[in-house]
């Protein structure tokens, strides 16, 4: 029999529909009911493509014990961080605050007023058990002790946000200690920063490809290259239909945790778009290509926005989908090509994974080889794929979340930009954002089979979602998104201050929590308010509007400190202090339509950090950068300006490439 989740739109809370638990989703009405039966409330957070979720699902959560343990001592809420990233910043700052350390799944007991009075994350099923009957006695025996013990974690947590700290102003100075801190940290042996598990650096890579471009500085380049080129050939890389898993559980990239999410593919793919840009280097450019071929092919949405992410499993099986054994490539490929691809990939009978079997890898650069050994490559890849398709799949999370979809949407943009495709992928997916998740002005986190979910969005969904509609204004030079932007940034500039120059991630009319989120360092993803920042300034650039210049000025001085000192945590941040500190560059084309691929393409390839750019017929309505940009001589005419101040315009690509340089 189904309980309360069998109405979610969440496919996590959806996962345990059928559980014996009686779950509530997050609700006012949750925790009333827990005051009315005067017990506490097990707040369970999580998301569909984790692994260990799972486990301690099938352990615990389908266990018709633990249920009845669950059922008489607790109101129990089950809650997907993904849906409610508000709640789980909250409590996943009580459990490190507790614990040391934080994951998921997230386990905590909390009074019927939500405050926090013991954190975990996963817990066998005996330790479990055991939890259980220990906090059901402890709240019936030492009930004075635990309210206290909530209290003081939610006046702990409440003063560990980042509001009304010190400030640190951008400067080139700043920016040279956090490049500084980031390669004295790299790990010279396998690439990317610090040991097991290891993340992919992404934020890290752009600071540091836009640190390169304004100072020359070719460690800071050849950081970059080394971790691109050991994850693109590494086992956290699907060698077979791209796209790249969450983290490597070992230092050296060779054994992934499966779970493939778009907020990690969508700021790789910029990664390697920008390497490539600046380089030239085919291998970036392959990883770009296959990358965006992922997004848009596996996570793409009949609704036309992409999916979360691909599950860590399949059929109850971490990794089964992806790992191989040698018998097994001599099956699909026969003895010589199967010989030949154990060796490529190195697949050996020992194996890299479990049970013998290997992840796939990439032994040596294909991307060099004779075009005889890339024929064959492509050929045994697409052999792989095709026997992979026959095994068990990894679920799917297709509900859309409007920053992850923002953050894929200023990727694609730039890629298609790079490739001078039209792009459409990007303003299909923009256009979701636009009139789906905007509702009377405002932002929703979540939609669903084209239907918008309840959530409110968060401070991140605001700045990654105007970043990307600024991205598709230069990709169309369609007034539109200009405008869509701007009503963005005035919501969130309106709603989300904490008034000493930074912001809170939820808004000021948003659902009250125990304490109100503000944190300013990025993770997996941007945090909202280097996302927000990036927005600001790119906005500024676009429309010569000064003050939201100013307004992302005043919040990068509030994460200036964590740059600093703390770069690996502040990447993205960084790389909008980057694009700051050099104006950013303002480029204007006008030209006829269809005459400006040249200087566009210099403007693109040539363009320093953070540089907007926008093509179009001169004086083209609601486009401030083409306001005032006449054609020289009847020609194409590009125009590189600063806070709309303009040096001399040139017509010619080498012209605009040496006044760029």
């Amino acid at each position: 029999m189904a309980n309360r989740l069998a109405g979610a739109t969440s496919p996590y809370l959806l996962q345990h529909a059928d559980n014996p638990v009686d779950w509530w989703q997050w609700s006012d009405e949750a925790f009333a009911e827990a005051r009315r039966r005067d017990v506490p409330v097990l707040i369970s957070v999580g998301y569909a493509a984790c692994h260990w979720c799972h486990v301690m699902a099938h352990e615990s959560f389908e266990d018709e014990r633990i249920a009845e343990l669950m059922n008489a001592g607790f109101v129990s809420i089950k809650v997907d961080r993904e849906e409610r990233p508000d709640v789980d910043a909250v409590y996943m700052t009580a459990t490190q605050a507790m614990t040391g350390q934080g994951g998921w799944p997230m386990t905590v007991f909390a009074t019927p007023d939500g405050d926090p009075f013991f954190c975990g994350t996963y817990f066998p099923k005996a330790n479990f058990a055991n939890l259980l009957n220990s906090v059901t006695t402890a709240w019936h025996d030492q009930r004075q002790q635990v309210i206290e013990q909530g209290a003081n974690v939610v006046q702990a947590i409440g003063g560990s946000q980042l509001v009304g700290g010190p400030k640190a102003p951008i400067s080139s100075e700043l920016l040279a200690a956090a490049a500084t801190g980031l390669l004295k940290d790299q790990d010279t042996t396998h690439g990317g920063f610090g040991g097991a598990p290891k993340f992919p650096p992404h934020m890290a890579m752009l600071f540091l490809l836009r640190h390169y471009q304004r100072t020359g500085n070719e460690e800071a380049l050849e950081a970059v290259r080394f971790a691109a080129e050991r994850m693109g050939r590494g086992g956290i890389y699907d060698q077979l239909a791209g796209g790249f898993a969450r983290y490597s559980v070992d230092a050296t990239w060779t054994v992934p945790h499966f779970e493939k999410m778009l907020y990690d593919n969508a700021v790789l793919l910029r990664a390697y778009t920008q390497l490539w840009r600046l380089t030239g280097d085919p291998f970036a450019r392959r990883i770009a290509e296959e990358t965006a071929g992922f997004m848009l092919r596996d996570l793409g949405t009949p609704a036309g926005g992409l999916a979360s992410a691909l599950d860590a499993d399949a059929a109850g099986v971490e990794g089964l989908t992806y790992a191989w054994t040698p018998a097994q490539l001599i099956e699909v490929l026969g003895e010589d090509d199967g010989k030949w691809a154990a060796d490529l990939f190195r697949v050996t009978a020992e194996g890299t994974f479990e049970h013998g079997s290997s992840v796939l890898v990439l032994a040596r650069d294909i991307d060099a080889a004779e075009p005889g050994l890339v024929a064959r490559w492509r050929d045994v890849r697409a052999r792989l794929l095709e026997a992979r398709a026959g095994r068990p799949q990894p679920a799917r999370d297709d509900k859309v979340v409007a920053s992850w979809n923002g953050l894929a949407v200023t990727a694609l943009a730039e890629y298609s930009i790079l490739t001078g495709s039209s792009g459409e992928a990007a303003v299909r997916i923009a256009e979701v954002l636009a009139t789906r998740h905007v509702v009377d002005g405002r932002l929703r986190r979540v939609s669903r089979d084209g239907v918008v979910g309840e959530p409110a969005g968060v401070l991140e969904d605001y700045g990654c979602v105007a970043e990307a509609f600024l991205a598709v204004h230069q990709l169309t030079a369609d007034a539109v998104w200009l405008e869509r932007a701007r009503d963005l940034l005035d919501a969130a500039l309106a709603h989300f201050p904490t008034g000493d120059g930074g912001f809170y991630d939820t808004a000021d009319d948003a659902e009250r929590l125990v304490t109100r989120p503000a944190d300013p360092t990025d993770n997996a993803t941007p945090s909202g308010l280097s996302s927000l920042c990036a927005a600001l300034v790119s906005y500024a650039a676009l429309s010569g509007e000064p003050s939201y210049r100013e307004a992302a000025d005043a919040a990068l001085a509030t994460v200036g400190p964590v740059i600093g000192t703390h770069p690996r945590y502040a990447g993205y941040a960084a790389t909008v202090a980057e694009a700051a500190l050099t104006g950013p560059y303002e480029i204007a084309i006008a030209a006829p339509p269809g005459q400006e691929g040249p200087l566009l393409a210099a403007a693109h390839r040539h363009a320093p950090p953070g540089t907007v750019i926008v093509a179009g017929q001169s004086d083209r309505p609601g486009v401030p950068l083409l306001a005032d940009r006449p054609l020289q001589g009847g020609v194409p005419t590009a125009y590189v300006c600063r806070g709309f101040v303009c040096d001399r315009p040139v017509t010619s690509p080498e012209e605009l490439a040496t006044r760029l340089a």
